[in-house]
Formats: C-alpha cells, sequence, structure tokens
C-alpha cells in the first residue's frame, strides 16, 4: 500500500473520532511494504502534529468542507499539504502520489479537487499561511480552545508549551539500577558509540543525542535499560519505598513505572499493579518478562474494590490517573484532534473518584502519590485541593524535587524541548483512617 493511502486512512479513523492513532496506525502499517513504514509513522504523526495548521488552510484553498462521508479525502489532502511544508519530499511527488491514492479510495472524484488544491498550495501557501499568522490557533498549531486554556494558565509559558508539544520529542532511557549505574551503563553507550547524557533530574535518566532502534542499545534484551521519559522516572523515588512495603500501582499500563518501582526496591513485600483493561496488561507483562520482574497483574476498574481489593492495606499507592494527556502531545499528536474541552470535567471527576476510592486501600501512615501526564491545573492542583477539602485525614508533603513549577498543591512539569515531557505530583500522607 502506498504509504500515503496508509497514513491518510490511520487519519481518517482519528478525524471522525473512531480512534487514537495508537489503535489505527498499527493495522495500516501491516499492508505497507516494511521500507516505507518509517514514512507512513512520519505522515501520520507530523500530519497530526500540524492538523489545527493545516486545518485552517486547507478551509482558504478549498470552495466548501468536505462531507463527513468524506474524511478519507480530507485526511489524504492534510497529508499531501503536510509533505508540501514539513517534509523534504519533492512537490512533484508529493502532489502526485497524493492524488494518485484518490483512486483507491474509490473516489476518483476527489482526483481533481486534490490535484488543484495541492497545485494552489504550492504556489500560494507560503503566502497564505503568513496572513493567518496573527491567529494562535494557526501561529501555535493547536486547537483554539486547548491554545486559550494554556495561555490562561500559563500566561508567560504557554508560548513555550506550544512550541515543545509541536517538537520532536527526545528519546529517554532509564537504566535498571539492578543491572547497573547511570555511570557505568553511560560508559556502555560511549563504547558502542552512542551519543547520550545524564538528564538533569532522574537519577536513572539517560537521554540519546539522537533515537536509535532499541534492540542496539547494549543489553536491551536482557533488562538493562528501558525506553521511559525522564518526568515519568521521578515516580519511583518520589514514593518514599522502603523494604517489606506492599505497593498498589492503579492504571499501571503500560508499565514502566510498575517496572521501576521494582527496580528501585527490590525487596518489596509485592506489588498489585490494575488496569481497566486486560488488553493493555499485555504490554505490562511483556515489560516485567524482559526486565524479569514480578507484579501481581489485575483487569479491574481501580474504582471497584471489591473487584480487585483483598482487604489488606497498601503502605505505598501510585496513582497515575486517566488524564487529558496534554503534557505528551508531542509523543502523541492526535491528541490535539481527539481531546474535546467538555473532556476536562468529566476527567477531573473520574480522578477525584479514584482518589476517594483507592484511599480507603491505604494504611494510616501511608503515602499516596497522585501523578497525570496533563498540563491543566484542573486535573492536577485543582483535583488534589478539593480532595484536602473533603478528606480530614489526609495530608500533603513535600516532593523532593526541584523538577517542574511549585503549584498550591503539588508540581507541574512542563514539556521541555530536548528534555522531559509535561508531567504533575503531588504526594499525600494518610494521617488519621476515615470517620464514618
Amino acid at each position: 500500500m502506498n504509504p500515503r493511502l496508509a497514513a491518510a486512512r490511520a487519519l481518517a479513523a482519528v478525524l471522525s473520532g473512531k480512534a487514537s492513532l495508537n489503535s489505527s496506525l498499527p493495522a495500516q502499517l501491516d499492508k505497507v511494504e516494511e521500507r516505507d513504514r518509517g514514512l507512513t509513522q512520519d505522515l501520520a504523526f507530523g500530519t497530526a502534529r500540524w492538523q489545527p495548521r493545516l486545518e485552517l488552510l486547507a478551509a482558504q484553498l478549498l470552495q466548501k468542507p468536505f462531507k463527513a462521508t468524506d474524511a478519507d479525502v480530507q485526511a489524504l489532502l492534510l497529508v499531501g499539504l503536510y509533505q508540501l511544508f514539513y517534509s523534504r519530499i519533492p512537490a512533484h511527488a508529493a502532489i502526485g502520489e497524493t492524488v494518485g491514492c484518490a483512486d483507491k479510495l474509490k473516489k476518483p472524484w476527489a482526483k481533481g479537487l486534490l490535484n488543484a488544491v495541492l497545485r494552489r498550495a504550492q504556489r500560494e501557501g507560503e503566502e497564505l499561511l503568513a496572513g493567518m499568522e496573527r491567529d494562535p490557533v494557526v501561529r501555535t498549531a493547536h486547537p483554539r480552545w486547548l491554545q486559550k486554556s494554556l495561555k490562561a494558565f500559563w500566561p508567560e509559558q504557554w508560548e513555550a508549551i506550544c512550541a515543545a508539544n509541536n517538537a520532536h520529542p527526545p528519546m529517554i532511557l532509564r537504566v535498571n539500577r539492578r543491572h547497573h549505574s547511570r555511570d557505568a551503563y553511560l560508559a556502555l553507550l560511549a563504547e558502542a558509540g552512542v551519543g547520550a547524557s545524564a538528564c538533569q533530574y532522574s537519577p536513572d535518566g539517560i537521554v540519546l543525542a539522537e533515537a536509535c532502534d532499541v534492540r542496539g542499545l547494549p543489553g536491551f534484551a536482557d533488562g538493562w535499560v528501558s525506553v521511559q521519559d525522564e518526568a515519568a522516572q521521578l515516580a519511583a523515588d518520589l514514593l518514599d519505598l522502603a523494604p517489606g512495603q506492599r505497593v498498589l500501582d492503579a492504571c499501571c499500563a503500560p508499565g514502566g513505572k510498575t517496572c521501576h518501582i521494582l527496580e528501585a526496591e527490590p525487596a518489596l513485600a509485592g506489588v498489585v499493579a490494575v488496569d481497566l483493561e486486560a488488553k493493555r496488561l499485555v504490554r505490562v507483562r511483556e515489560n516485567l518478562e524482559r526486565l524479569g520482574l514480578d507484579a501481581q497483574l489485575i483487569a479491574a476498574d481501580g474504582r471497584d474494590t471489591q473487584a480487585w481489593w483483598d482487604g489488606k492495606p497498601f503502605q505505598r499507592i501510585l496513582l497515575d490517573a486517566p488524564c487529558s494527556a496534554t503534557g505528551v502531545i508531542r509523543r502523541h499528536p492526535d491528541i490535539k484532534l481527539t481531546r474535546q474541552p467538555d473532556d476536562i470535567a468529566a476527567l477531573a471527576q473520574l480522578q477525584g473518584e479514584l482518589l476517594d476510592t483507592l484511599w480507603q486501600t491505604l494504611e494510616v501512615g501511608g503515602i499516596l502519590l497522585y501523578a497525570t501526564c496533563s498540563t491543566l491545573p484542573t486535573e492536577n492542583t485543582e483535583v488534589i485541593g478539593a480532595f484536602l477539602a473533603r478528606t480530614p485525614g489526609a495530608r500533603e508533603l513535600d516532593l523532593a524535587t526541584e523538577a517542574g513549577l511549585r503549584q498550591p498543591h503539588g508540581r507541574q512539569l512542563l514539556a521541555q524541548e530536548g528534555g522531559h515531557d509535561g508531567f504533575y505530583y503531588a504526594k499525600l500522607i494518610k494521617i488519621a483512617a476515615s470517620r464514618g
């Protein structure tokens, strides 16, 4: 299959609200020649990254918008525009190959339209975009609701946040301290000719100068190292782990933090890892097996304790709560397409429900670490503030990290170009059992 067609079909499912790229793209990649899979991924993710900008440009070029049934043609046009403005593909190839895909969609009528619009974009696109730069949606390539939210919450940082969201993320490793120190593994990378440096905040983190195939990393198959963003790596140490503790990792998939907890404290009494979907636990199990680690994996809704909790209290709980994922847009740019403003209040409600329920499973004297990969205070400091107000037995603890910005509650990490993702942490201790 033509990589442009594969990318467009994956994107069409996203534009129609039926899928994310993580769910729609793999099936399309299976239909593409192996040598073209990298290009297909770049076309899909790159188009999603710049979609708010490209969509407004397309509106300028089209006489009327596409019908809902023609989301595939719309996606194909956006893929064509992405190639013209954000790739090194020669314009004649970008246009010709993209137009040719219309036949495969069984919509030959679209060939003339695509050809005319893309050729006009080649001639006038730069001038049209320049004239639209006053619109912050065009300038930042973020949907209007999100751009306005970021500006309201982070008036000094919002443009830098948008720029970081549009940048390609660095590849960051977590060294398995059961096997090597970070310095020792840096030396192994140097011997292998892999450029790398130590992360600023995570004692186990290494940022690579360039992304690479993990199979080429020293000892990857043997569990010496994993791929995990620096911000996510902070969780294990912030939990204040100690021998004999029983730990709950709620909403655990894909398991990076579960594994890091087990690496950081080998003498734990046990780790229970819960996630809503059984299929997501497959990845958790694979990560545990590669690293030679063991945890009890349970597919259940964390709020339904009768379905998964044995009644024995935990000394430590990590709640990596479901969220808008606005801190990891650079890794999942289709969040710009799939996330809607109404989602945020609903997510904050879910986050509060999870806190209330999981708090009941925490031992008095135990610690709960709340985390999200969101940059919106509605899901972060406001959720924690509301929880503390309604929970007399909860107190907030300081976080032992200089990463991020201190908030009324917890610390907010904002995505950094070349550095960590956007993330939030708050640390709570249970000083008394709940009343009633």
